[in-house]
């Protein structure tokens, strides 16, 4: 497995609210997580950046993860825990209040991928079933269009698109989805937070995973399009590209 994690302030904002990473336990395991935050000062920088920590506070200690429910539990978990802390630290300092941030955190093993997700940063897949998101997002135009209020393509456009219905720790208990994927050799995922997935159609972002380029190629060509298009938000992406060499799994571009 190889992977690349890459953020971009974008051309617009001063800071940079989203953080994210790779991580490896000790038995070889990966976690890649992308957190977009939100909240006024410094608070979005605080919830994105607390959650990546803590995150990988407890991904240093893990153990192996043999099947699908093993790692499901250890994101529910996880997600509950990192979730109150949030919640409790923006309780106690005036300066966080309102601070929370969206997630998508995938586990890797050699057969399985386990997804997480709050809000509406995404995962995609790309595999020879084509190329699709495997995340829903917790957002406002999303219910709109579950509902049939408006259309998928009105969606893009709609003055509201960005309001997240759903964020880690925003409340004092949260339930994220959570769902697992056998994955193969050759198969690509794509994890970003929505300054990428705001400004890149899925056909865009197929026709650069399909190219010959190196996965760190992909990886910035897909930033660079992301701020040619307006770059109005901060942009975070995790690229991990699946390979059946288990001695390459979870190596960090």
């Amino acid at each position: 497995m190889k992977a690349i994690f890459l953020t971009d302030t974008g051309r617009i904002r001063q800071r940079n609210e989203d953080n994210g990473g790779i991580f490896t336990n000790s038995t070889g395991d990966c976690l890649a997580i992308v957190a977009d935050g939100m909240g006024g000062h410094n608070a979005g920088d605080v919830a994105s950046k607390m959650t990546v920590d803590l995150f990988n506070q407890s991904w240093e200690s893990s153990l192996k993860f043999n099947t699908a429910e093993s790692a499901e539990n250890w994101l529910n978990e996880r997600i509950s825990e990192v979730n109150l802390t949030l919640f409790e630290h923006a309780n106690n300092h005036a300066e966080c209040e309102g601070m929370g941030t969206t997630l998508v955190a995938a586990i890797f093993t050699a057969d399985f991928a386990t997804i997480a997700n709050i809000g509406d940063s995404r995962c995609y897949i790309l595999n020879e079933n084509g190329f699709q998101q495997i995340t829903e997002d917790h957002s406002l135009v999303n219910e709109l269009v579950k509902t049939g209020i408006i259309s998928k393509e009105d969606a893009d456009s709609h003055p509201r698109k960005n309001v997240v219905l759903k964020a880690l720790g925003t409340e004092q208990k949260i339930e994220a989805d959570i769902k697992t994927i056998l994955i193969e050799d050759g198969d690509y995922l794509l994890l970003c937070s929505d300054g990428l997935s705001d400004k890149i159609t899925e056909i865009q972002m197929r026709e650069v995973l399909e190219t010959d380029n190196t996965i760190e190629v992909k990886a910035q060509t897909l930033i660079d399009m992301a701020n040619q298009n307006g770059g109005e938000d901060n942009i975070t992406i995790i690229l991990i590209e699946i390979s059946a060499d288990a001695e390459s799994r979870c190596s960090e571009c």
